[in-house]
């Protein structure tokens, strides 16, 4: 059963779906939030059907899945009463356990504490440059120069780990649960005056990061360029999401 490539918005018919017992995604297709779940399924190896949410325009059924309406949402079909996890994160973490085949988190608690917590801080990068890169028009000055001060931090922890990833010598879940963004920040020099990058004499590992990560073959299956990027958030900005370009590249 085929379900359609497209974003679901308000008046969509819910989508006929198999009982198979297959992982149910609902996602948005430039969500970096989704994508960080993408990966991890990918990364797996786990069948799974994906369904793509408008989040302007959501669809009347999608409350059933997620009552606040947020993406990322896995729907649990081979489980009683089919239950709904949210949250990237938390997605993520309950895959790693429920399928242990491919570890991502840290088995060492105290390392796996220390991986979350690393994750974690990377909300004030998100936070500095996300009006800036979603072409907002009022965003502050100072949000480029706060972003790399927040992104120093990473660095300076990759420096510290002295390793190619940061879970170390292979991919592990901070390099997952951080690459969303390092897809897109080279939106930014499509989308701004100044034609913006990050500068290698500041940020030499994490581009070294960046080219080693991009190889990875679930990184490669979840991704997107950067003009097809700078593309939606050209017409988000005009009020105007084209969710669906995603599926005509």
């Amino acid at each position: 059963m085929s379900i359609p490539k497209k974003h679901f918005k308000k008046g969509s018919a819910k989508p006929q779906l198999p009982e198979d017992g297959v992982l149910r995604v609902y996602s948005m297709r430039f969500c970096p939030f989704s994508q960080r779940v993408h990966l991890i399924l990918d990364a797996k190896g786990l069948p799974h059907h994906k369904i793509y949410i408008d989040l302007i325009d959501k669809p009347e059924w999608y409350k059933d899945y997620s009552p606040l309406g947020k993406v990322p949402a896995l729907q649990l079909t081979s489980v009683e009463k089919q239950p709904t996890l949210v949250e990237s994160l938390i997605i993520a973490e309950y895959l790693d356990e429920q399928y242990p085949e491919l570890r991502l988190f840290p088995t060492d608690p105290l390392q796996k504490a220390q991986d979350k917590i690393l994750i974690e801080r990377f909300a004030p990068v998100v936070s500095a440059v996300y009006p800036v890169l979603t072409c907002n028009p009022n965003a502050p000055k100072d949000a480029l120069t706060n972003f790399e001060a927040a992104l120093d931090v990473f660095e300076q922890e990759l420096a510290r780990r002295g390793t190619p990833y940061f879970a170390g010598q292979t991919i592990g879940i901070v390099d997952y649960m951080l690459w969303p963004w390092f897809e897109r920040f080279p939106s930014l020099k499509l989308t701004t005056e100044q034609q913006y990058e990050l500068k290698p004499e500041r940020f030499g590992l994490l581009l070294k990061w960046r080219e080693l990560v991009s190889q990875n073959e679930a990184v490669r299956k979840t991704a997107l360029d950067a003009q097809l990027h700078a593309d939606f958030q050209s017409s988000k900005r005009l009020g105007k999401p084209q969710y669906d370009i995603a599926f005509k590249a």
